[in-house]
């Protein structure tokens, strides 16, 4: 079942993913492979480097009301050895290159100011390390 839906969410998918997505395919970004909707200990994540264990979520408005649920889906690929970011869709749209500033330094281990402010700062995404 989680393959038929991981294929429905690769032919649907936002705009947000869409975007982020011409960054990360092909190894467009440092070299790295990039998956997307992939499936890890059970959920469909948005995309991941596996080389690396890192996760990126993106998340829209729905994703207000399942704050729990994405707590608990963290943890678990948390436990499995993955780094989660989490960006809200608008910060695709607003703000890429402090977005794929802190996917470089998640890729590369190091972690800057900038990306420390990005863990607290409301308008950010989470980022969980």
């Amino acid at each position: 079942m989680l393959k038929r839906f991981k294929k429905f969410l690769r032919k649907s998918q936002t705009e947000a993913e869409g975007v982020l997505w011409y960054h990360l395919k092909n190894r467009n970004f440092q070299n790295y492979k990039f998956r997307r909707q992939h499936i890890l200990c059970g959920y469909i994540v948005d995309f991941v480097c596996l080389e690396k264990r890192l996760i990126i979520e993106l998340d829209g408005g729905q994703h207000v009301e399942k704050i729990e649920y994405d707590a608990t889906r963290t943890l678990k690929l948390k436990a499995d050895g993955f780094q989660v970011l989490r960006f809200w869709n608008n910060e695709i749209f607003n703000n890429m290159d402090s977005v794929l500033e802190c996917v470089y330094e998640a890729l590369n281990n190091t972690p800057s100011p900038a990306a420390k402010n990005a863990a607290t700062s409301p308008t950010r995404g989470e980022v969980k390390r």
